[in-house]
């Protein structure tokens, strides 16, 4: 499968969050799938890194308009660059040329990938497919979203979003599904 990786560009090497996101990375190569990363820094440096030093095939879908905001270039352990000129049309490349995704703890940017990746399932424009969000963070955040909008979304749309506690369950039900 080509599965996507959400998350934050923040994590440092040999920070939790970064060791995370490269065992995730790591796990997924070695069961022969191929991993999807915005193809810069921090989650997406990690993931990319533990994918390639497993053998796997990394791809990074980048934007110009990433690296005029913030002057980096794609990370090392990329192995194929899918270089879009916007950002819509770098998520749009991300979401639809997944058959699963994960989302790890990230900001605005991971809220805004988790977002339209379920919106575009629900309105089905794109087919089902795993969606997991991993961590404590991701919880919550939707059980409060849930509870203080309960009326604008149905059971049948929260069924879209799974959630795991740690990137070996979330890599285990991405496989699994």
């Amino acid at each position: 499968m080509n599965i996507t990786i959400f998350g934050g560009a923040q994590p440092q090497p040999n920070t939790p969050a970064y060791e995370e996101a490269y065992l995730l990375g790591k796990r997924l190569a070695e069961a022969g799938h191929t991993v999807l990363t915005g193809g810069y820094i921090g989650t997406m440096e990690a993931v990319s890194k533990g994918a390639a030093e497993a053998g796997g095939h990394v791809i990074g879908v980048t934007c110009d308009e990433i690296e005029r905001w913030r002057p980096v270039g794609v990370n090392p352990w990329v192995k194929e660059e899918r270089r879009r000129k916007t950002l819509i049309e770098r998520l749009e490349a991300l979401i639809t040329a997944c058959d699963a995704a994960i989302a790890l703890p990230g900001g605005p940017g991971t809220l805004t990938e988790i977002a339209l990746t379920w919106n575009l399932m629900i309105v089905e424009s794109l087919p089902r497919r795993p969606l997991v969000l991993v961590g404590e963070g991701w919880q919550a955040v939707f059980d409060q979203f849930f509870r203080s909008l309960s009326h604008y979304i149905p059971e049948r749309q929260r069924e879209f979003l799974r959630f795991a506690q740690d990137v070996e369950t979330a890599a285990k039900m991405v496989m699994e599904s």
